[in-house]
């Protein structure tokens, strides 16, 4: 077990390797082309219906973005289009999305720059979030400079198949600006001034210095007159608040809700993710493994079924484990009375004490943003058989990956790198 250099990382909870091997550096996404992800969708919705099943690929396109273009194109409301997963902004991704009462022709006109749309079929229910049996991924990390990259490569190879720390990737919290999850604990604080101040007003050193200089002074003078003249026309999340603070002064609840339900939901969800990475570090802290059960530890079997690890039954769960039949997992915190049973549980309630945040505030927070937030099982470790391909001083991985579990925590075992490198 490593621990992470970089404060960022250490911030969003991300503290540690599960490799002790050297890293191979090197730079993540030099093109969108080696970053590509293949979304395995689910078998096929029975019968036909309104909505129409289309086959998405796009390249460098923020998801969000990428869907209110294609609505906008179909001169309908962006709420009508559904998604399994949302993919990744620099990279080449292919997933499926459904349209309500889009017609085939409509959708074949559609021309956007590094957009291809093809219809699949109609089916009578709509694609939602988790509705996938998982990603394909094939990157290319480039320029590595570890001094004997191929055993490098290797060994580490070796330690993502036995099992690395299943963090939540830098780009749930936001890749270049890290900020949803501070938009999402603000939310449940209910403090939407700070949630608006903080989405559109925090600066980040990648910025462009124009984009700083902007967020920064709106952070300073709450004028969304002038923030709105001078934040460039891409920006349409950062207007569209501004556009009602402009004509709602002071409704600063409002203007988070003029945001997309998804995107707004995707703030507290990743304060979720924030609490869980922190409490997987915390049991790393303490030298809890990934793999030996502690009294306390929940289990998340393949069957689905969920259970608890007793003083009595830690043998039997070490032999499930080993098999394979399941896996220790950690308890992401929503509306519902919290009971936390693990060291890394009870973590979790400390930090959420801390910040006056329990299941009332969750509660308000799902009424707020039309999202249940029944809190969720999530297993600490992240496990896959990788195919390495290490040419002069580029390492090519293909792999795949279950729903909700990201690729950037398998290149950082190998990279070991800042994280800004992977974004």
């Amino acid at each position: 077990m490593k621990r992470s250099p970089y404060p960022l990382e250490q911030e969003l909870g991300m503290r540690f390797y599960a490799s002790d091997a050297g890293g191979i550096g090197g730079t993540l996404r030099s093109t969108a082309e080696d970053f590509l992800v293949e979304e395995i969708p689910l078998p096929p919705g029975g019968g036909t219906g309104p909505y129409l099943i289309c086959r998405l690929t796009k390249k460098n396109w923020e998801h969000q973005h990428a869907i209110k273009e294609i609505a906008k194109r179909l001169g309908i409301s962006h709420r009508r289009i559904g998604w399994a997963g949302t993919k990744d902004r620099r990279a080449v991704t292919t997933q499926l999305i459904s349209i309500y009462k889009a017609t085939p022709e409509a959708v074949e006109n559609i021309r956007l720059k590094d957009i291809t749309l093809e219809v699949i079929r109609q089916q009578n229910t709509q694609l939602s979030l988790g509705d996938l049996r998982g990603n394909q991924f094939d990157i290319v990390i480039r320029d590595c400079s570890a001094p004997d990259l191929k055993e490098t490569v290797r060994q580490i190879t070796t330690d993502v198949t036995l099992g690395i720390p299943n963090y939540y990737g830098l780009q749930r919290f936001g890749g270049v600006r890290p900020v949803t999850h501070r938009v999402g604990e603000c939310i449940l604080a209910g403090d939407y001034e700070r949630a608006v101040l903080t989405y559109i007003g925090q600066a980040f050193p990648l910025e462009q210095e124009n984009i700083r200089h902007v967020r920064t002074g709106f952070f300073k003078t709450r004028d969304p007159k002038t923030a709105l003249r001078e934040f460039p026309v891409t920006m349409a999340y950062e207007r569209a608040m501004l556009q009602h603070l402009c004509n709602h002064p002071g409704d600063y609840a409002g203007a988070l809700q003029d945001l997309p339900p998804r995107l707004l939901s995707m703030f507290v969800s990743a304060f979720q993710s924030h609490l869980f990475n922190e409490a997987l570090s915390r049991r790393l802290e303490k030298g809890f493994s990934l793999f030996d059960p502690q009294p306390g530890d929940r289990l998340m079997f393949t069957s689905g079924k969920a259970d608890m690890v007793t003083a009595e039954n830690t043998p039997t769960a070490a032999q499930h484990i080993s098999r394979g039949r399941c896996t220790i997992a950690i308890f992401m915190p929503g509306k519902e009375p919290y009971f936390p049973h693990s060291d890394s549980e009870q973590y979790i309630k400390s930090l959420m004490e801390t910040r006056g945040i329990g299941a009332e505030q969750f509660r308000k927070a799902s009424g707020f943003v039309k999202t249940k937030f029944e809190g969720a099982l999530r297993p600490v470790a992240l496990r896959t058989a990788i195919d390495a391909v290490v040419d002069d001083t580029r390492v090519r991985l293909q792999f795949t990956l279950p729903p909700g579990h990201y690729a950037t925590t398998v290149a950082r075992e190998f990279m070991k790198a800042d994280p800004l490198q992977m974004i």
